[in-house]
């Protein structure tokens, strides 16, 4: 998979690699369409990829002089379909990575509700154990909102997400911040602990 890093649709430009590549992944997401699957991804340093496999980097698409790709880049590698009815975190709990990635990053699709409902939230469904109860009842609040979160974490601990509502299902709307989906990001993190 190869992503552009220059935004032609009058997204913001990202100010770091990190931001980019959630960006990117957001993007690449989003021309899939929603009701998709989690996505896993390793992030690999671009000019890494570039000198230690030159065959590879060319199926990605970069070529040695490609002067569009920044020289401080991540480039996406998607990893093998996510098993099915695993919970998250403990397929994440599995995962170690190689010393060649730098990073990772993955997408998930969720139900969320806006803080003040979240507020009326029974306490029975609040319990461990009633999670499945409480997907239902997100699920059939008339407040839900469906929303696809891109979150990404650096081997040095550094993280971003981007959060993209489907009702507001545009680049320009798409919402980042380091701090978006901590949990998430917490998980990711996990899979570069030795």
């Amino acid at each position: 998979m190869r992503m552009d890093n220059l935004p032609t649709d009058g997204t913001p430009l990202a100010s770091t690699p990190l931001t980019r590549a959630v960006l990117e992944l957001d993007e690449y997401a989003a021309g899939l369409g929603w009701d998709q699957p989690s996505r896993l991804f390793a992030l690999v340093d671009t000019a890494r990829l570039r000198a230690e496999e030159p065959e590879l980097a060319g199926q990605l698409g970069f070529d040695d002089d490609d002067e569009q790709t920044p020289a401080s880049s991540l480039t996406p590698v998607e990893q093998d379909e996510l098993p099915t009815g695993a919970p998250l975190d403990e397929f994440l709990a599995t995962i170690a990575w190689p010393e060649a990635v730098s990073g990772c990053a993955m997408t998930v699709e969720r139900l969320m509700l806006p803080q003040s409902a979240e507020e009326s939230v029974p306490e029975e469904l609040q319990r461990d154990g009633a999670e499945e109860k409480l997907a239902e009842w997100v699920a059939r609040h008339p407040e839900r909102q469906e929303v696809r979160m891109t979150v990404a974490v650096l081997r040095d601990g550094t993280r971003e997400s981007a959060l993209r509502l489907r009702a507001k299902d545009s680049a320009t709307e798409v919402l980042t911040g380091e701090g978006l989906v901590p949990g998430l990001a917490e998980a990711l993190a996990a899979t570069f602990e030795e």
